[in-house]
């Protein structure tokens, strides 16, 4: 059994359940097109490790088929923020998640890499009284395997030497690309979006704590294999 050396954590669907409300959001900043909701809520819930403004840009350019000044893309993310903002401050952490990151934080650096925009996520972090437990807390607009890879140089390790928990075929290809070990999160009863060949995976951080705890030796982040 070896130690991990970090451990980096995707934000929504892994620590908070803000993934729904999301889809929310998004459901209603396009409500002045209902044709096109469903599909642009599907967007968001299969692209999870996507950034919002990615998200943004492929709904315009495939879905309204209409250009997207800055202007425009600041109006749509002030009032994404607005849309979110008192619900993150109280929605529910997945099952698990606080504990296993107050365990792990004695053991290993702990960081965040979502596609939430950065500033915004370390607030959420800071109202959620989370920062204290991470080295470090990145996001968008860098792409998920950008932020990856500089964690993977931050903590000067070989990439599998990284574990890297996600819930989206986003954060399962960051991964792949960068070589950082992977485990992603599946909700009680909905479908699995990995290959098959991803059969790590976990319901929540309950059920990965479990695991953890049979598997590593005291004091140490596990590394499986």
């Amino acid at each position: 059994m070896q130690a991990y050396d970090a451990i980096v954590f995707d934000f929504d669907g892994v620590i908070l359940e803000s993934v729904a409300l999301k889809a929310r959001a998004f459901r209603r900043l396009f409500e002045a097109y209902p044709e096109q909701q469903e599909r642009i809520v599907q967007l968001h819930l299969q692209n999870g490790g996507w950034s919002r403004y990615e998200k943004f840009r492929r709904i315009y350019a495939d879905f309204l088929h209409l250009p997207l000044s800055d202007q425009e893309m600041a109006r749509l993310d002030a009032a994404f923020a607005a849309l979110v903002a008192e619900e993150m401050a109280t929605c529910p952490f997945v099952a698990g998640a606080r504990a296993f990151i107050e365990r792990r934080a004695s053991e290993c650096p702990l960081f965040v890499a979502s596609g939430t925009p950065e500033d915004e996520l370390r607030a959420v972090m800071a109202t959620r009284g989370l920062s204290q437990y991470f080295t470090g807390i990145y996001g968008s607009p860098p792409a998920k395997a950008t932020l990856l890879r500089r964690i993977v140089c931050e903590v000067g390790a070989p990439p599998s030497a990284v574990l890297f928990i996600g819930d989206s075929m986003p954060d399962y290809q960051a991964a792949v690309q960068i070589g950082v070990a992977f485990v992603g999160r599946v909700p009680v009863g909905a479908p699995s979006p990995f290959p098959p060949s991803q059969q790590f995976l976990v319901h929540d951080l309950d059920e990965l704590e479990a695991w953890w705890s049979k598997h590593a030796r005291p004091g140490s982040g596990f590394r499986r294999g």
